[in-house]
């Protein structure tokens, strides 16, 4: 679907950035690049990696090293912390990087993939309680809806407003987080909700049941990986070493999910069971590799941030190609 072989010199800019904007900076004692992520829970490639000391090992290659932070429900909540430099890489969607984005110039988009398909589960929808008054799209007119801010949430809640052809000034959006949000949820403070990440088969465990999904309404709101720029533009060849090991950790999970569930904890809340297991299993199997941004995917991103212009989710509009950063060149 994006087979354009032109790469966007922004990208590389973003990752570096989210490097260097640490506390300690992006140097590592001995000289070398310091990767610093969210600490990556108990499922998916990054928590196999870290139990494995697989990235340790692969970027000390080229002298770099690897911390592991705190933990973020999505990223817009790792805003602040990319902000301060605890964190220079976040992966995410790009509809909160195109957020985060236009305000600031310290952050690149370097990688990029499609989204997932059929036959995976879904991995985001617009629930409500069930029995309620709210059964479709179009029951949402003077509804509130809790949706991230300039995110994930808020983007595809305006993409199914539009496909509808309501008018989103229609429709009261409140803006809360995802802990924020799923206690309004239980509480009936909101009629609907636009669960993304954890928080979606969470609430649909809970009893919640899906309107629509962001499948349904839009494929242009890409996966991504961002980085600081200051990252990307002084150790290009750590942010590489990062993108090949990673689409090494998901052709990996393709061929062994299992080895991707439950990777520190098989109890608790943290372990997954039953279904949500299956489905976590299921998304692994599917998932895609990750590229370098293609001329496609530029539009992707235009797409993406029309959108949040037109409904004044931003002020600023914002280029494609200011917001990405050309990895490949960079290394060479």
């Amino acid at each position: 679907m994006h087979a354009s072989p032109r790469l966007l010199a922004p990208v590389l800019a973003l990752a570096l950035a989210l490097t260097s904007c640490a506390t300690d900076g992006p140097e590592a004692e001995g000289g070398g690049a310091v990767l610093r992520l969210i600490d990556p829970g108990n499922a998916g490639p990054l928590a196999y990696a870290k139990r494995e000391g697989i990235l340790e090992e692969r970027l000390a290659e080229v002298g770099a090293t690897i911390e592991w932070g705190g933990s973020y429900a999505s990223f817009t909540a790792a805003a602040e912390a990319l902000r301060t430099g605890d964190i220079n890489i976040q992966q995410g969607a790009l509809s909160p990087a195109v957020g985060a984005l236009a305000t600031r110039d310290d952050l690149r988009i370097f990688s990029v993939t499609d989204p997932v398909d059929d036959p995976a589960p879904l991995a985001d929808g617009l629930v409500v309680p069930p029995n309620g008054e709210v059964e479709t799209v179009g029951d949402l007119v003077g509804a509130r809806v809790a949706v991230n801010r300039a995110g994930k949430g808020e983007y595809l809640l305006l993409r199914a407003l539009e496909k509808e052809g309501i008018d989103p000034a229609e429709v009261e959006r409140v803006h809360l987080d995802p802990q924020e949000a799923s206690s309004a949820f239980a509480s009936g403070e909101i009629d609907a909700w636009w669960a993304i990440v954890d928080a979606y088969p969470e609430a649909v465990a809970n009893g919640a049941e899906t309107i629509v999904a962001g499948r349904d309404v839009d494929d242009s709101d890409l996966g991504m990986f961002a980085a600081r720029t200051e990252l990307l533009e002084e150790y290009p060849e750590a942010v590489e070493v990062f993108h090949e090991v990673y689409n090494e950790l998901l052709a990996q999970g393709r061929e062994e999910p299992e080895l991707f569930q439950n990777v520190f904890l098989d109890q608790g809340p943290t372990a997954q069971s039953g279904r949500r297991l299956e489905d976590s299993i299921e998304t692994t199997r599917a998932a895609t590799d990750f590229r370098y941004p293609t001329e496609d995917d530029l539009d992707d991103i235009e797409t993406v941030a029309g959108v949040f212009r037109e409904y004044g989710v931003v002020s600023e509009t914002v280029e494609a190609r200011e917001v990405v950063f050309d990895l490949p060149a960079a290394l060479q």
